[in-house]
């Protein structure tokens, strides 16, 4: 198994900057792609940015150019470098890990971290 453990949210105003992260353990020799993925009130949770162990990124449009995804592999964390912040960005941020299993993939998840913009 794999466990997460996410850090880094809180409030902030419109146009400020938040960087989280996410400390993975247990099986981590076999993932193969994390990601941040966030849930706004009423709405279904959404991917923001994916990482892969070859490190191609993959962004949700609408944070393009305003978010970095990265990893430090030797302190198995991976981070979310949010800048540019909008009101919008308002939702729990939660992390993700994938490792391929017989017929598909196994998912963890982290506890997740409020993120709050304010406008």
């Amino acid at each position: 198994q794999v466990q997460l453990v996410e850090s880094g949210g809180g409030l902030v105003q419109a146009g400020g900057s938040l960087r989280l992260s996410c400390i993975a353990s247990g099986s981590i020799f076999s993932i193969n792609a994390m990601g941040w993925y966030r849930q706004a009130p009423g709405k279904q949770r959404e991917l923001v940015a994916l990482i892969t162990s070859g490190g191609s990124t993959n962004y949700n449009d609408s944070v393009k150019g305003r978010f970095t995804i990265s990893r430090d592999n030797a302190k198995n964390t991976v981070y979310l470098q949010m800048n540019s912040l909008k009101p919008e960005d308002t939702a729990v941020y939660y992390c993700n890990a994938r490792r391929p299993a017989v017929g598909g993939s196994l998912i963890s998840w982290g506890q997740g971290t409020q993120v709050t913009v304010s406008s």
